[in-house]
């Protein structure tokens, strides 16, 4: 999940080559809304077994209430740092 700010717009996606996609996100050359709002922040990834998981995560978390999304943020990431810097 990508942010512009603790507790601000989100935007989740799916991707094989996370620092790949974090990269285009901030470049503008990721998806339109990630460059319309300005989210240049990763506060929230996971690894799926398969693309075939992670896809159906992904559609299950985009029809999830704001609210639970914040939890899930905050269960690991309570500050919404930039994951970016540590995981890759």
């Amino acid at each position: 999940m990508m942010a512009d700010r603790y507790r601000g717009t989100i935007y989740v996606g799916v991707t094989s080559d996370l620092p790949r996609r974090v990269h285009q996100h901030r470049s503008g050359e990721g998806s339109d809304f990630c460059k319309r709002y300005g989210l240049h922040r990763l506060v929230w990834a996971d690894h799926a077994p398969s693309i075939t998981d992670a896809i159906a995560h992904e559609k299950r978390v985009k029809r999830w209430r704001r609210a639970w999304k914040f939890s899930l943020i905050e269960t690991g990431n309570p500050d919404w740092r930039d994951l970016s810097d540590t995981l890759f």
